[in-house]
């Protein structure tokens, strides 16, 4: 098959789109897929490159890491050339610092969007800004190599890269504290059985597992799986009652919308 030409291709960042799947290419395996104020940004364009027709999102990265994390050029006091050091963001204003940092997330907020599935194929090291990126996914599919690990507390620093939330909501408070504090390496097994990941196969299957879990969410309609999407983001933060009203109206629309009937 022919490779297709891509969207996107900047900063360790490339992005293909294929009908209605488009997938997210880490390519900096030399330094093992590190991450960059540059590559952030170049994830967030990707977000916002992604054409109508696209409903599977597949987040992968070359080489036997998916990502080793923050660029450790951003400890030193230059830091990355042409972006503020962390000195320098730590000696300027509240909102300043509040400002870059939410900048920087917005490589992680869009793989969520009600009207995609994104997944993630881990194989390696995914390490701080690594397991952050690969949690900013709906799913998750590992090899059973697979190293997640969260060491920004190790450093003095938390996980901001909007981690957190979707990491408890996965394993719970108690298993998320004490990865975090740890720092330590969560395996394949443990990784599936807490449910952090949704598969894990052998690293040559990866890309298979991940090609088939694709097609069987496309195999769904489309406007099935969104309102199904949206009804399970919103369960969380809904009462019982709440979710059953929740729960009618999404199906009133899906039987209108079936029926040929409009509002």
């Amino acid at each position: 098959m022919a490779s297709l030409d891509p969207v996107l291709d900047k900063d360790g960042v490339r992005l293909t789109v294929d009908e209605a799947i488009a997938t997210v290419t880490l390519t900096n395996p030399a330094k093992r897929n590190a991450q960059s104020p540059a590559l952030w940004r170049a994830l967030a364009e990707a977000g916002r490159l992604l054409p109508g027709t696209v409903r599977v999102v597949v987040l992968r990265a070359e080489g036997k890491s998916f990502s080793a994390g923050l660029d450790r050029q951003a400890f030193t006091p230059e830091g990355f050339e042409g972006e503020p050091s962390f000195i320098e963001l730590a000696r300027g204003s509240d909102a300043e610092l509040d400002a870059t940092i939410a900048g920087y997330q917005e490589g992680f907020t869009w793989w969520r969007r009600s009207d995609i599935v994104s997944i993630a194929a881990v194989q390696g090291h995914a390490i701080g800004a690594g397991f952050q990126l690969a949690l900013a996914c709906d799913l998750r599919v590992v090899a059973d190599d697979v190293q997640f690990a969260m060491r920004e507390t190790s450093l003095g620093l938390v996980p901001d890269l909007t981690g957190t939330h979707p990491l408890v909501g996965l394993v719970g408070y108690a298993r998320a504290l004490e990865i975090c504090a740890t720092g330590r390496f969560v395996p394949a097994e443990e990784a599936v059985s807490t449910g952090l990941a949704n598969l894990a196969v052998p690293v040559g299957q990866l890309d298979d597992a991940v090609r088939d879990l694709g097609a069987a969410l496309l195999a769904a309609p489309r406007d099935a799986l969104v309102e199904t999407k949206a009804l399970l983001q919103g369960a969380v933060d809904r009462t019982y009652e709440d979710q059953r009203v929740a729960e009618r109206s999404a199906q009133g629309r899906r039987l209108r919308d079936l029926a040929g009937v409009g509002d």
